[in-house]
């Protein structure tokens, strides 16, 4: 959550998370109340997705007018979605939680299982007639950076999908950074510090405490706590595995992206790719180490919403690719080449670039192993195993250390909910607390 000028004075990019599709739903953000915090906008559409042809297909907010331009699958769409809509804080808590405990609303994680396994193999077409709702579902499942069609990648994209309808997906006026600076003035307001620029190389270097937090990689935690972790805790988080990675390019751009299909300019989200074929060929080859020749491809335009990202009349465009991890391949001619197949005339605009390879990912933040942005792999195994197979996978076997960050369950996203627990766990052993504070503003 860091937005910088990395490209030209006066344009400002999200370094990594720029749509924030969980800031609505996360029972973290509900309780810190972070909409009275910061101001975020709302685009009428939270995610597109464009075909080959000038089509598009558009995930709106509204779920009856996404239906409605799904055309004959549009029944299809609602059956599989329409009951999570309806029931989408029950999906947060659900999937905001960890896996290993009974479900508050049976029904509710009924439902989702049933929607998981109806796009998570290779009969997900079955539901659809047409090419335009599985595309759609698709752009959004390849979030996961898994192999397609597959158990968890559909999970994390029916969940995203509910929230789309539901809440939205929204974007924070400034950039990326304003919720990281709401967390921090909420910190020091009640008498934290916040100290930069100093690599930890031991827990000896700390000052005392009776509890250490690590919003590390479940690698790094296990290698600066390794004197008070037992053997059998350290083998396992061992076999904790890796996902692959993400090259990243920034553009500064003379004018917003020509789609040529225009209705995509109401949204600040565009899954570039082609058909759910493609897509699922694409991601398979990421998987096999592979570098797609016509790449998957996650593009942002905030700048068509926050006029505060750039110059009048100019634009900022945040895309990525997936990768093998440890990739030093640089992107941006593959990324550029894939936004101009849909929007012709795109590589005329572009001012100035800023592009990093997997491997510059990980220089920029050690956590990024390889340029894996989601702190090990997504896989079913690992969502429910995240790090370690535990009713508290946060608290680790040694004496006051936790981990708090998307390594540990419910995983990757910006919802906070990693440290959450972790402070949960913190609260209730060191400290004796089992009611936790409010977090509201004060």
């Amino acid at each position: 959550m860091r937005t910088e000028p990395i490209t030209l004075p006066g344009y400002v990019h999200d370094i990594c998370s720029a749509v924030h599709p969980l800031a609505f739903a996360s029972g973290f953000f509900r309780r810190f109340q972070i909409e009275k915090r910061i101001p975020f906008i709302l685009p009428t559409a939270s995610y597109g997705h464009p075909l080959d042809g000038g089509r598009a297909a558009l995930a709106y907010h509204d779920l009856d007018r996404t239906v409605e331009g799904l055309g004959e699958d549009g029944a299809a769409y609602r059956r599989l979605l329409g009951p999570l809509v309806d029931r989408a804080d029950r999906v947060a808590e659900f999937t905001g939680s960890q896996v290993l405990q009974v479900p508050r609303h049976p029904f509710t994680a009924a439902r989702f299982a049933l929607a998981m396994l109806n796009q998570g193999g290779p009969w997900w077409n079955l539901p659809f007639s047409g090419d335009q709702a599985g595309a759609l579902l698709t752009g959004v499942f390849a979030h996961s950076t898994l192999p397609l069609p597959s158990l968890a990648g559909a999970a994390a994209g029916v969940t995203l999908a509910t929230y789309a309808h539901a809440r939205g997906w929204p974007i924070p006026v400034g950039g990326s950074q304003a919720i990281a600076d709401a967390l921090v003035a909420d910190l020091v307001a009640h008498g934290g510090e916040v100290v930069i620029g100093t690599e930890v190389t031991s827990l000896a270097e700390l000052p005392s405490a009776r509890v250490i937090l690590f919003d590390t990689g479940a690698e790094a935690a296990a290698r600066l706590g390794e004197d008070r972790l037992s053997p059998n805790y350290l083998r396992k988080i061992s076999r904790f595995r890796i996902g692959n990675g993400v090259a990243k390019v920034d553009f500064a751009l003379s004018g917003p992206v020509p789609w040529e299909n225009p209705e995509l300019t109401e949204t600040a989200t565009v899954h570039v790719g082609g058909s759910r074929e493609a897509i699922a060929r694409q991601e398979r080859e990421v998987a096999a180490g592979r570098h797609s020749i016509d790449p998957y491809v996650l593009v942002s335009q905030p700048s068509l919403f926050d006029s505060t990202r750039a110059p009048a009349g100019k634009h900022v465009l945040w895309a990525y690719t997936h990768v093998p991890r440890g990739s030093v391949i640089d992107q941006q001619e593959a990324i550029i080449r894939q936004i101009e197949r849909f929007a012709p005339g795109f590589r005329d605009l572009i001012l100035a670039t800023s592009s990093r390879t997997a491997e510059d990912m990980q220089r920029y933040n050690p956590n990024y192993v390889g340029g894996d942005i989601s702190a090990g792999a997504p896989s079913f195994r690992q969502l429910i195993a995240r790090p370690v197979l535990a009713t508290d996978p946060w608290r680790m076997p040694g004496r006051g250390l936790y981990l708090a960050s998307a390594a540990a369950a419910p995983g990757p996203g910006v919802h906070g909910l990693p440290g959450y627990y972790a402070a949960r766990s913190a609260l209730h052993h060191e400290f004796g607390v089992t009611r936790m504070p409010s977090l509201a503003p004060d």
